[in-house]
């Protein structure tokens, strides 16, 4: 076989082992400090030595809009917002991306990792202002609509305490990371509330992950579901 031959069988292989055995739409979330960047940059090079073809975006952000949307949100700690402006204002950038970047992605047969989505709304201006159960299903169902029900295969939560979480952070706070310990306490258990109430909710699989250990151990849990779901096929 020449090379030439063999380099096209190779590139045809690899197409079709995506095809075969990507998963389609990844999620991290979890809150502040949690670890997800590093997990991130995890899940990024074991895609890439899967030979999986992917792309990244972050939540808010990644258009014109959401980045505008972004920088109201976390750099403008002058700027009184409330907790339905700030729902509506980070629902609008994920409209905006879903419709720009994350759905003709999908549509070419790419997967798409995404740090936060939904999930983090509906814990950060839900759970974490101390919205009841009818307003939490408000939240999770108007989110839906304006992604045109475009949600997670997989979504993984890192679950690390604030106190933990917070020695982590070793760079100036933004604006929603300024908010109070209470606060920030809220957002933990709302994440666990949200898993446990997954069902019914949002497709996909959700996984709760202990954050707090060493990052090397949270990966290997997140290895051992992404590698379990793509032997499915």
């Amino acid at each position: 076989m020449t090379p030439r031959k063999a380099k096209a069988l190779d590139s045809l292989k690899a197409r079709y082992e995506m095809k075969k055995g990507a998963i389609m739409f990844i999620t991290i979330d979890g809150g502040d400090g949690s670890g997800k960047g590093l997990q991130l940059e995890l899940i990024k090079k074991w895609l890439v030595e899967r030979r999986v073809d992917f792309v990244f975006f972050r939540d808010p952000g990644d258009t014109a809009l959401g980045d505008l949307i972004r920088s109201l949100l976390l750099d403008r700690s002058d700027l009184a917002i409330c907790a339905k402006s700030e729902l509506a204002l980070f629902m609008a950038s994920r409209a905006q991306l879903v419709s720009e970047k994350i759905r003709p992605a999908l549509q070419e047969g790419k997967t798409v990792l995404v740090d936060r989505y939904l999930l983090s709304t509906v814990v950060y201006q839900g759970y974490a202002v101390g919205a009841d159960e009818k307003e939490i299903v408000r939240a999770w169902d108007v989110g839906r609509i304006l992604v045109d029900d475009v949600m997670p295969d997989l979504t993984f939560v890192l679950d690390c305490p604030p106190e933990i979480a917070f020695q982590r952070l070793n760079r100036k706070r933004d604006r929603i990371e300024s908010k109070g310990f209470e606060y920030h306490l809220r957002v933990a258990q709302g994440y666990r509330d949200a898993v446990k109430n997954w069902s019914g909710r949002a497709p996909g699989e959700a996984f709760l992950i202990d954050a707090s250990v060493p990052p090397e151990s949270v990966f290997e849990k997140i290895k051992d579901v992404l590698e379990t779901r793509l032997n499915r096929f």
